[in-house]
């Protein structure tokens, strides 16, 4: 999409139309604000973003409602393990009346795409994200596609079923912004979503609150917050932590360090600020940089103990190099 089609945002103030989009999840999704705000923070940055919890949690309703909350086609892909990557990315077709293929776009070419349970698909059909995630665009038959934009692209996956799974890659897990872990919700919150679900409140019924023209501009604005070369400095510091802790075999790159910053640049915006600081910086190192660290054998994972055992081992190292990393405050 050009830049020329862009509308003007209906809010003034970024801020007050970020936070619009937060409470236009929230009208079904309850209970979970540090969430949505997450998953909102990431888009802002226009980074991916992986859903990770157990079946009945509520990944797929974050995920529909906001695309519902911004009024966009949902493109939905169920991964199982006969998918093949033309069912991605979509294929060519014989047109008998044009004498020749016709391309057919595939389901990532919506502006909001929704894999449910992304580690269910083989390897070779995970690989067909990762050029559509990176370079928002894919190559079919030697012809490369642009993808719209914005592209934001959900992913769900169970980290207790590992029956029947194929564990995502590190190359696949650098490439999403954050892993948002949902955890349980308190019992008057899950009485509230059982008494509005039997009323009907579900994500195809929201009205949308922003559009995708209205998205791009916020992304146009997060891009623009300030980062002062001390708060780029934190960012780098952490991320070569991760590199140096024993405790770690494989640590963040160079690609999480600018994914770090970029979604602190979201979190600013998002909390009204034109400046990043320190603490959305620190604020963000567990749920950008935990899901790209590989523990080493002293922790004792084996593949019986499944994602879950991973991810708490993983978020635990990453909240461990934060503790070690000071803000520099004599810069």
């Amino acid at each position: 999409m050009s830049h020329a089609l862009v509308e003007p945002l209906p809010h003034a103030d970024p801020a007050a139309a970020a936070r619009a989009l937060v409470d236009g999840v929230e009208r079904v999704v309850r209970g979970r604000r540090a969430a949505v705000e997450l998953l909102v923070t990431a888009v802002l940055a226009r980074g991916h973003v992986l859903i990770e919890d157990v079946p009945g949690s509520g990944k797929t309703t974050l995920a529909t409602a906001f695309a519902a909350s911004l009024g966009a086609d949902c493109g939905r892909v169920q991964a199982t393990a006969d998918l093949l990557p033309a069912d991605v990315t979509g294929s060519g077709i014989w047109d008998p009346a044009a004498g020749g293929f016709r391309f057919v776009p595939g389901p990532v070419f919506a502006p909001v795409v929704l894999v449910d349970e992304l580690n269910r698909t083989s390897p070779r059909t995970q690989s067909a994200f990762l050029e559509a995630m990176e370079e928002r665009a894919v190559t079919v038959d030697g012809v490369r596609h642009r993808l719209p934009d914005p592209f934001v692209l959900l992913a769900t996956q169970n980290p207790v079923e590992q029956h029947g799974t194929y564990p995502l890659p590190e190359g696949q897990l650098d490439r999403f912004a954050v892993r948002i872990v949902l955890g349980p919700v308190t019992e008057d919150v899950e009485r509230q979503v059982l008494r509005e679900q039997l009323a009907g409140n579900r994500p195809e019924r929201l009205t949308p609150v922003l559009g995708l023209a209205d998205l791009l501009r916020l992304q146009e604005a997060t891009a623009a917050v300030h980062v002062a070369d001390a708060t780029l400095d934190l960012a780098v510091r952490l991320c070569r932590a991760t590199r140096t802790d024993a405790r770690i075999r494989l640590g963040a790159g160079t690609r999480a360090a600018l994914t770090l910053v970029r979604c602190a640049q979201g979190r600013a915006l998002l909390a009204g600020r034109d400046h990043v600081l320190p603490e959305d910086v620190q604020a963000l190192v567990v749920p950008v940089l935990a899901h790209r660290l590989v523990p080493g054998d002293g922790h004792g994972l084996v593949a019986e103990d499944g994602a879950a055992a991973r991810t708490l081992t993983q978020e635990r190292l990453a909240a461990g190099v934060l503790q070690h990393v000071p803000v520099d405050l004599r810069r």
